[in-house]
């Protein structure tokens, strides 16, 4: 009995775990991103990203932990080397180093990216200028910035 439950609940989080695109565009597997906020500190960037999670998945990541939450949301930024820095059932803080390009004396780019997903809202900021864009999947250009 024990273990045809097991089984069962194995079925299911597999079947909810599959990374399969829905249709709405902001939305990857059983999560839905709400905005995003990118902020520049030199050659690092912190990045918080709001979403919310398909009621029925709630419990299951309550039940088997927050690892394939993690996954799917580094997956949705599309950043190698991003660390989790937290996660929660509604928003999560993720750290990328390196990712602009230091010219020296305190001046970086932070270059044009891609998401996986559609963003609803994204918010560059850096230590002169704050940019935001309105349902977009790349943020495009790129951006100069001084430190401090």
């Amino acid at each position: 009995m024990k273990a045809s439950a097991i089984a069962l609940l194995c079925m299911i989080v597999i079947s909810m775990a599959m990374p399969v695109l829905a249709a709405n565009d902001e939305r990857y597997s059983y999560i839905t991103i709400n905005d995003m906020t990118i902020n520049l500190d030199k050659d690092q960037a912190n990045i918080k990203v709001n979403y919310s999670i398909d009621t029925g998945t709630q419990l299951i990541v309550y039940l088997l932990g927050k690892q394939d939450l993690k996954n799917k949301l580094l997956k949705v930024l599309n950043y190698e080397d991003a660390i989790v820095k937290s996660v929660e059932m509604n928003s999560a803080e993720i750290q990328v180093n390196d990712i602009s390009y230091d010219y020296g004396k305190g001046i970086y780019w932070f270059p044009e990216h891609e998401f996986n997903v559609l963003i609803p809202n994204l918010k560059v900021v850096s230590p002169q200028v704050t940019r935001e864009y309105r349902n977009t999947k790349k943020f495009s250009d790129g951006m100069g910035f001084f430190d401090r």
